[in-house]
């Protein structure tokens, strides 16, 4: 089972004056880092904020009239649900959308509010596996159409609208398309339009660093379930990807790279107070992956900014996970002495002069000569770090820098 070119395209005329045409834009900031040419796809500007509405419109734009009496249904954590919302309230057809209990109350009432009382939403359960179980079971039990996220043959075809729109945005093709990877829907329509109709164009995929699925399918020659999945950047986050997209991409044999956290959330922010952009994890990691491979000089590099439904609640997150990233921001168990002007002489003696206390908690033992804290430290310069080991060995307090792969660690970020 595969789609072709005349797929992707006939889906761009079914989505045609219902999905926005995103515009292009030409980021200043990323192409001097390059020196190539680098354009933001904007898909964050869609309807639903994300490209997920191609896909989800071109299911069910295609069903039969008793599909669509049956109604249909889906599991999301988000941006999928969104685009399902949508399609329900523009084509007039009843829909059941299933979330897990962590999906943030603002997603659940957009979700409502783009359905315009034509979907029913559901809680169940906290995770997406669990949402995704009991939305099977719907079906099973009403006969209800399930709308799968990636692994389907018209939502293949309706993100790779994306690919196709670019080439039609420019009049030629770019030489290197950047792309966001979670399930691979995108990924697979993508390579399949631009192999028929330019094969020239080089085809990257970005994965979130500890959710690299596809990586690991095409490693194994199958889907493979990952054992640990980082959710962080949830709209990327995929355990396993679909057999469908992973035969597509397997064929093509894209460049795949995975993106570390701290990487992407450095790469929201600079899109925030650069351009203005506010934009989820997964609309960043297409752009976040650049500083990873090398572009040709002076060459045409589209990145996609998949999604911008971003929590705001997360932003104190993410700026502390590109501090550390970027080696700015430390974490240090110090033993002080219980004696007056222990913590001045700290500050004094041993923290640098563009340095910072982020965190600090002490816990004070009466019966004992050392006091212990857990202290943060951000640095002004990150290259400084050397020279603040140095006057901590040099000081008469005990320390012990906390690793950032240390299960302690993942209580502070």
């Amino acid at each position: 089972m595969t789609i072709d070119a005349n797929a992707v395209e006939d889906a761009a005329a079914r989505l045609d004056g219902v999905v926005s045409r995103t515009p292009l834009q030409l980021n200043e900031r990323l192409s001097a880092a390059t020196g190539a040419y680098v354009w933001l796809k904007r898909e964050d500007l869609q309807p639903v904020r994300s490209y997920k509405l191609r896909g989800a419109y071109n299911v069910i734009a295609q069903l039969d009239g008793d599909q669509r009496s049956s109604g249909v249904v889906c599991a999301s954590a988000g941006n999928h649900a969104q685009g399902v919302a949508f399609a329900c309230a523009r084509l007039g057809i009843r829909g059941r959308i299933y979330v897990p209990a962590t999906t943030p109350r603002q997603k659940r009432d957009r979700i409502r509010m783009l359905g315009e009382g034509r979907v029913e939403l559901i809680v169940t359960g906290d995770s997406y596996d669990e949402a995704a179980a009991a939305a099977r079971d719907d079906a099973v039990a009403t006969a209800a159409v399930i709308i799968p996220a990636f692994n389907h043959l018209d939502t293949i075809a309706g993100q790779g609208t994306v690919a196709a729109e670019i080439v039609d945005q420019f009049g030629y093709a770019p030489d290197a398309l950047v792309l966001p990877v979670g399930g691979g829907g995108m990924l697979a329509g993508c390579l399949t339009w631009l192999s028929e109709r330019h094969p020239e164009t080089t085809v990257i995929g970005a994965e979130p660093q500890g959710a690299a699925s596809m990586m690991a399918a095409l490693a194994a020659g199958h889907p493979v379930e990952l054992e640990q999945l980082d959710t962080f950047v949830d709209g990327a986050a995929v355990r396993t990807v679909g057999d469908l997209t992973h035969a597509i991409t397997a064929a093509h044999s894209p460049q795949l790279y995975e993106v570390p956290t701290g990487r992407i959330c450095t790469e929201m922010l600079a899109m925030y107070q650069n351009e203005g952009i506010v934009s989820e994890p997964a609309g960043a990691l297409a752009a976040a992956a650049l500083g990873l491979f090398r572009p040709e000089p002076e060459s045409t590099v589209v990145a996609v900014v998949s999604g911008g439904n971003n929590d705001i609640s997360r932003y104190s997150e993410i700026i502390e996970r590109s501090l550390v990233y970027e080696g700015r921001k430390h974490y240090f168990l110090v033993n002080f002495p219980q004696e007056p002007g222990a913590l001045r002489r700290f500050l004094d003696e041993v923290l640098g002069p563009d340095d910072d206390i982020t965190h600090f908690e002490y816990v004070k033992r009466s019966n004992r000569e050392t006091g212990p804290a857990l202290v943060g430290i951000e640095l002004g310069d990150p290259t400084t770090l050397p020279e603040l080991i140095a006057r901590l060995d040099a000081s008469p307090i005990t320390f012990e820098i906390v690793a950032a792969d240390s299960p302690f660690y993942r209580f502070l970020v």
